[in-house]
C-alpha cells in the first residue's frame, strides 16, 4: 500500500548539528569554484557542456533512454524533431526551459506562476499527451510514486492548498536558511507533494538549479546536480523516502544533496585547472618549438611539436601505434618513419614533456606502450633546465620505447 501525502507542519526541518560538515565543505567548494580564473570563452563551452550533463541526468532519472549520438541530436539548436522519440523530446524540452531560467531575472519571485510554467516547458511536446501542462491535478486525479510506493497530495483543492502553503513557506519560512539548504528542500517537497500529473521530477530539479544559480553560481559555472542525482539514483530515492519516513526531517536528504554539490564542484574545479594547465602547456611548448637549439635544428622540431598536440587534445592516455597512425602523414616523407616516431617520442619522454608507461604483457605478446602528456612539465621546466635536459638527454640509439 502506498504511503499517503500528508502536509507538513514546518516546512524546512532538519538538524543543524548533523549537516555542519557537507555544509562546509559544499560552501568551500563553491567559493573555489568562483574564486578560480578561467577564460571566459573557454567557460561558455563548459558551461554548455555542464547543462547537457544536467539536462541527460534529469531525463534519465525519470527513464529516458537515449544513445549518445540521439540525445546530442535531441539538444542541438534548429534540429526538426518531427521523428524524434519520447525520450529525445524530453530532453529538447528539458535543455530549453534550462536555456529559460537562464535569462529570468534575478529579482523574478518564486511563485506559483513561476513553478507551473517551468512545469509547462518541461512537459510540453513531450508529455503533454497525457500532462495538462503548468495545471495541478484536478478532483479525482492521483499518483502514486518512488520506491517505496508514495501517493502525491489529493487532486483538487487540497493540491493547490498545499503547494501555495509550499510557496509561502519559500518566501518567508525559508529566508532564515542558507540558500543551498532552501533549493534542496524546495526540490524535496515539490518531488513529495507531486502536483502535477507528470514532470514533477524534472521540475524539482529545475527549481534547485535555479536557486543554485541566484545563490552562488550565477554568471559563474552551472552545476550538473542531476548528473549527481542519475548516478546515484539508488541513493537519491532513498534519501527522499527516508524523510517521509521521518516525518519531513529533511537531514537525510540534505546531507545527501550538500554532498553532491561539493562533488560536482570539485569535479568542474578539476576540469578547469586542467584547462588551465593545458593552456599553459601550449605556451611554452609554443615559445620552445620557436628557439632555435643550433642554427640547424630547433628546441623542438615539427614533429614533435604535433606530437605534443596531439596528447593535449586527449584526456586520457594513447596507445603509442594509434597515436602514430593519428600523425602519420607527417613522418611519411621519410625514409625511416618508425624509427624518426620514436626517436621523437623518446626525445620528449627525456625531456620530461610525456609519460610513456608499458603495459604488461603475457606470454609472447609484443610489448604495448600507452603515451600522455605531463601537464606538470609546463610548470617544471625553465629554459635553462630545458637545455640543461637537451644536454642530458641519451644519445639516440638509447631508447625508452622498442618498435623494430
Amino acid at each position: 500500500m502506498a504511503i499517503q501525502y500528508i502536509t507538513p507542519n514546518h516546512w524546512i526541518q532538519y538538524d543543524p548539528m548533523e549537516i555542519t560538515s557537507e555544509l562546509t565543505e559544499a560552501k568551500a567548494s563553491i567559493l573555489s569554484l568562483t574564486n578560480i580564473p578561467f577564460q571566459r570563452s573557454w567557460a561558455e563551452n563548459l558551461q554548455e557542456m555542464e547543462l547537457k550533463r544536467e539536462v541527460a541526468g534529469t531525463s534519465r532519472i525519470e527513464g529516458a533512454d537515449f544513445t549518445e549520438r540521439e540525445f546530442e541530436e535531441a539538444v542541438a539548436e534548429n534540429t526538426p524533431d518531427e521523428h524524434f522519440s519520447r525520450s529525445q523530446r524530453q530532453a529538447r524540452a528539458a535543455i530549453n526551459t534550462y536555456r529559460w531560467i537562464e535569462g529570468l531575472p534575478q529579482d523574478r519571485p518564486i511563485d506559483e506562476s513561476l513553478v507551473k510554467e517551468l512545469h509547462r516547458r518541461i512537459v510540453t511536446g513531450c508529455d503533454d499527451d497525457h500532462c495538462p501542462p503548468g495545471q495541478f491535478r484536478g478532483d479525482g486525479h492521483n499518483v502514486n510514486f518512488g520506491r517505496p510506493r508514495h501517493r502525491g497530495v489529493e487532486g483538487g483543492p487540497e493540491c493547490s492548498s498545499a503547494f501555495r502553503r509550499l510557496i509561502g513557506a519559500v518566501n518567508k519560512e525559508f529566508q532564515g536558511h542558507d540558500p543551498l539548504i532552501q533549493a534542496l528542500a524546495l526540490h524535496y517537497h515539490i518531488g513529495a507533494m507531486h502536483p502535477f500529473h507528470d514532470g514533477n521530477g524534472r521540475t524539482a530539479r529545475a527549481l534547485e538549479a535555479l536557486i543554485l544559480g541566484r545563490a552562488h553560481l550565477k554568471g559563474t559555472l552551472f552545476i550538473a546536480m542531476s548528473n549527481y542525482y542519475y548516478d546515484e539514483k539508488d541513493s537519491y530515492l532513498s534519501c527522499l523516502s527516508e524523510v517521509r519516513q521521518r516525518n519531513y526531517d529533511l537531514t537525510p536528504f540534505i546531507k545527501f544533496g550538500l554532498r553532491g554539490i561539493f562533488l560536482q564542484c570539485q569535479r568542474l574545479l578539476k576540469e578547469v585547472r586542467t584547462h588551465v594547465q593545458r593552456t599553459l602547456f601550449r605556451d611554452v611548448m609554443g615559445q620552445m618549438y620557436g628557439r632555435l637549439r643550433s642554427t640547424r635544428k630547433r628546441a623542438l622540431a615539427q614533429r614533435q611539436y604535433e606530437i605534443l598536440n596531439r596528447l593535449l587534445d586527449m584526456d586520457n592516455e594513447i596507445e603509442f601505434l594509434d597515436l602514430f597512425s593519428l600523425l602519420e602523414k607527417h613522418y611519411s616523407a621519410l625514409k625511416t618513419p618508425r624509427r624518426a616516431y620514436v626517436r621523437d617520442l623518446n626525445h620528449l619522454s627525456g625531456l620530461n614533456a610525456i609519460s610513456v608507461r608499458r603495459a604488461a604483457i603475457q606470454g609472447s605478446e609484443p610489448a604495448k606502450y600507452f603515451v600522455s602528456v605531463r601537464l606538470e612539465w609546463a610548470t617544471e621546466i625553465t629554459e635553462t633546465e630545458f637545455y640543461r635536459q637537451i644536454d642530458q638527454l641519451p644519445k639516440a640509439k638509447t631508447r625508452l620505447i622498442a618498435w623494430d
